[in-house]
């Protein structure tokens, strides 16, 4: 595909579900635009997560705009069935994908921004960055530690107990990733899951609703980054389906914060050790946006914005985790922060047809939440 001459009005960097969210609010507009993203394939993301992983989200609450999730409600999606969800939805709709298209640079220009990719520039009058909160895999550098006999790997990079070899596992990561990945690898082997961080536990289903149906009812979906619940929850993971005391029941012995690590020797901050040839990394990930080469966006790496909408007028973020709620990078649930950034962009470009200057960050639908920096 030859990129285009005329500036399009939007490009969309990403093609996960944020990007595809925001690409059906914009064919909706009639705005010519494009979404680039990185893989070979949508859904590649998820394609390439570990083989036994599945949605908490039960299908009814898995929809993006305009298209129900092909699933019974109360059932929940393996990550084939969203890969494939993924595809299936832009195919729907006829959404302008390019593939293969990893951007690698952007900053402004006079007429609006110029993206570049590895072979290709593109121009675009207004940017949606919708690239996910699954960038970079954090390993912490005490890893490097480690003799090169052991068999380390992160989380991302996990797919079932028997790609790894047999004996003892440690896992590291409180989160809900290193307890579903322990719990699957006891069925195999003895397991240690080292946790640095108590999270609250909440179980999938509660007096035999699902949790995310009184999620829903009692509005806590809809709590916001600003208010006093979302500033003392958004920075704490929260389990779900799981607890200390399921793990416990299915073999797997807790450790404390991991402090150090070499040779073949983990010590933890309860000044015990072990020895172990196994070590799956469950420790998350961090965002890369230093492809991004536009002043006034960034601070320490951190994202400016109030929900997704940059002091840079024409530049937009979608799909941060608690962009605005809980469910900003959630599937089912990111479809009310793209309309929010869509309607800005439209306003945006009505503005630019009629020879006005874009407001900035203070348009008046975007002052009555506070901005704030997305770590």
């Amino acid at each position: 595909m030859t990129a285009p001459v005329e500036p399009l009005d939007v490009v969309v960097v990403g093609g996960g579900q944020a990007g595809l969210a925001a690409a059906w609010h914009l064919r909706g507009q009639g705005l010519r635009f494009l979404v680039l993203e990185a893989a070979g394939e949508l859904g590649h993301t998820w394609r390439t997560r570990w083989e036994s992983l599945r949605l908490f989200t039960p299908a009814e609450h898995d929809a993006l705009p305009g298209l129900p999730f092909p699933a019974p409600a109360g059932t929940y999606p393996g990550k084939e069935a969203v890969a494939e969800y993924l595809q299936d939805y832009a195919a729907a709709f006829a959404l302008p994908v390019e593939l293969d298209a990893r951007v690698t640079g952007l900053r402004r220009t006079d007429g609006g921004f110029q993206l570049s990719t590895a072979d290709r520039t593109y121009t675009a009058r207004q940017v949606i960055v919708a690239t996910g909160p699954l960038q970079t895999p954090f390993v912490p550098p005490l890893a490097a530690g480690l003799d090169d006999s052991v068999i380390q790997l992160h989380s991302a990079d996990y797919r079932s107990p028997v790609a790894l070899p047999e004996g003892p596992a440690l896992v590291v990561g409180g989160g809900n990733s290193g307890f579903q990945i322990a719990e699957e690898l006891a069925g195999t082997r003895p397991v240690e899951l080292s946790v640095g961080s108590a999270y609250p536990a909440l179980p999938q289903r509660l007096l035999g609703r699902d949790l995310f149906w009184w999620l829903n009812r009692l509005g806590l979906m809809r709590v916001t980054v600003g208010s006093r619940l979302g500033r003392r929850v958004q920075n704490k993971e929260t389990l779900i389906g799981t607890s200390r005391r399921g793990l416990q029941r299915a073999g797997v012995r807790f450790r404390p914060r991991l402090v150090d690590a070499a040779g073949h020797t983990f010590r933890f901050a309860d000044s015990t050790s072990r020895e172990a040839s196994v070590v799956v990394w469950a420790t998350g990930y961090r965002f890369d946006h230093s492809w991004i080469d536009v002043p006034g966006v960034l601070r320490d790496g951190r994202v400016i914005h109030t929900r997704g909408i940059t002091e840079v007028p024409g530049l937009y973020f979608l799909g941060l985790p608690w962009q605005h709620t809980r469910g900003s990078a959630l599937l089912g649930f990111v479809a009310d922060d793209a309309a929010h950034v869509a309607a800005h962009v439209a306003r945006t470009a009505a503005a630019m047809d009629s020879g006005q200057v874009p407001r900035p960050w203070g348009a008046p639908d975007a002052q009555a939440a506070p901005r704030h920096v997305r770590k």
